[in-house]
């Protein structure tokens, strides 16, 4: 019976939550405009590499520690922060969130050398650290669940899609009015969006939807029991299949954090050039990265309706395919071959982000599906964002740039792995759950 009483607690959720159809879709273009702001402030780094090397006299791997520490600081904190978001009151959170990003990153501006630049990085990754997480359950819990993974990767290509807008309007300022200003703008647009989600979604409209998943998705003793260290881990960690999904995930976007944070330094020193032209030509590879989360997002939710099997095959056929093509693209002469390849290989390079997230929250109790996410956010960055400036930027300093990012899309294979693991697994569970109700 212990198969089917974990599924029983997630799959009586309802269909459609208690919120207007109109105001679900507010806070979703709301709480995507803040992940924007979130990407934005966070990417506009990578715009200004050239300028930093050239000012600074930085290396590859101080380049690389600065643009992973945000992710890193992600990773180590979403977990905690989003536990004190669903105590606090998640649009709350959310607001403060988003005041401390933004001014952190006004901070970024003022910084006077690689120490100042590194401490408000850190804070950065303060404010962000749970936002990933708080904003998808946030988002999930005013939409029915046939569009989940739609959503999700809707919502985590809000990431590809500010970091596009960071990049090419961070490369663009800095080419005109220095890389200072380039962290002032992002600031001052992460301000203004906090203001507006501050007046405009409130608590009170949100708790019909949250009051409905978590009474449908848990029946709860009368008196409320303390979490605990060990009930935590538990509710995260149910099954093997779910820790294959957070590893899974976390690898495949190593390769996406590679190319994100290094294509604007690649075009500038393979194609020659400048840093307002390599920083919106990088931006428009990580926009093919950010249709590929929705398009795959959306492909693997209308092939998998009644296939509870084929999420896992999706997201293994994602990670193969996106090893390859960027796998060849780099081991090619620069030309307008290798920018296609690298364009198709980017396309499914954040392809598992929808798939990812319908699983753990498919998997995941309702009350806990922040915290579930968070955990995501940790592999993810972990594993993938915070891990790959650095590891990319220390290969660079030894082996050339162009060495560094043929030897990082071969993580996507051990992605495939976790992926083909978790799906084994799973199918064996639900097999067993189903011979125990016959």
């Amino acid at each position: 019976m212990a198969p089917h009483s974990h599924e029983s607690k997630v799959d009586h959720l309802p269909e459609t939550p208690a919120v207007p159809r109109a105001y679900a879709w507010l806070v979703f273009a709301l709480s995507f405009g803040l992940l924007l702001s979130d990407y934005m402030s966070r990417q506009v780094l990578n715009a200004v590499f050239p300028s930093l090397k050239l000012e600074w006299g930085l290396s590859d791997t101080e380049l690389g520690a600065l643009s992973g520490a945000v992710a890193l600081t992600v990773g180590l904190l979403a977990i905690p922060l989003s536990l004190l978001a669903d105590r606090l009151g998640r649009v709350r959170s959310l607001t403060l969130m988003a005041t401390l990003w933004s001014v952190a990153t006004l901070g970024c501006a003022l910084s006077a050398d690689f120490g100042e630049m590194l401490v408000a990085r850190f804070v950065v990754g303060v404010g962000e650290a749970a936002y990933g997480s708080v904003g998808i359950a946030v988002v999930l819990s005013v939409f029915p669940r046939h569009q989940w993974a739609s959503l999700s990767g809707a919502f985590a290509a809000g990431g590809a899609f500010g970091a596009v807008l960071g990049m090419a309007l961070g490369g663009h300022v800095a080419a005109r009015l220095g890389w200072r200003w380039s962290f002032g703008v992002m600031a001052l647009f992460g301000l203004v969006l906090a203001a507006i989600y501050r007046f405009a979604i409130t608590e009170q409209r949100l708790r019909p939807a949250l009051e409905e998943g978590q009474h449908a998705a848990v029946a709860r003793p009368p008196a409320r029991q303390p979490m605990t260290l060990r009930s935590v881990l538990k509710a995260l960690f149910p099954t093997l299949s779910i820790v294959c999904v957070y590893v899974g995930s976390g690898l495949h976007l190593f390769v996406m954090g590679a190319v994100l944070t290094w294509m604007p330094s690649y075009l500038n020193r393979y194609y020659g050039m400048t840093v307002d032209r390599a920083g919106a030509a990088a931006a428009v590879f990580v926009l093919i990265g950010g249709a590929g989360m929705i398009a795959c997002g959306v492909l693997t939710d209308r092939l998998s309706r009644g296939q509870p099997a084929r999420p896992w095959r999706m997201a293994l056929a994602y990670s193969l395919t996106c090893c390859t093509l960027l796998g060849v693209a780099f081991r090619l002469e620069a030309g307008p071959m290798q920018l296609v390849l690298i364009g198709a290989g980017t396309l499914f390079a954040g392809g598992t982000a929808g798939p990812a997230s319908a699983m753990v929250a498919s998997m995941i109790r309702a009350s806990i599906r922040a915290t579930a996410f968070a955990t995501l956010g940790l592999a993810n960055n972990l594993l993938g964002m915070a891990l790959a400036p650095l590891v990319t930027g220390v290969l660079a300093d030894r082996f050339g740039l162009l060495g560094a990012l043929q030897v990082a899309p071969l993580v996507a294979l051990a992605a495939a792995l976790a992926f083909a693991l978790g799906g084994q697994h799973d199918g064996a569970r639900r097999h067993a759950g189903a011979a125990v109700l016959q």
